[in-house]
């Protein structure tokens, strides 16, 4: 699967050219390797680290999905890897 079309599909962004243009500029990571092609495939297992807003989202790919569903189908598409503000530094 397309990589802007599984961002868009798991809802990171509202449209597949907002997705599209985070891949371009650089600022996206697919398994800690630079990805600079909104069409280079993604599958489950892959990590992706990105900038959404001011955080730094890092997520695992868990599985595909060919359409925009609602937000808690799409929760079901990946996992945060990021740590929670509550979680305790150890």
């Amino acid at each position: 699967m397309r990589l802007d079309k599984w961002l868009f599909a798991a809802r990171f962004f509202k449209n597949r050219e907002l997705a599209s243009e985070v891949i371009e500029s650089g600022h996206l990571r697919l398994n800690g390797q630079r990805c600079k092609k909104p069409g280079h495939a993604v599958m489950a297992g892959d990590t992706l680290t990105f900038p959404q807003g001011r955080a730094i989202r890092v997520i695992r790919v868990l599985a595909l999905s060919d359409r925009r569903g609602p937000a808690e189908e799409a929760q079901q598409l990946y996992h945060d890897l990021a740590p929670t503000a509550d979680a305790p530094l150890e």
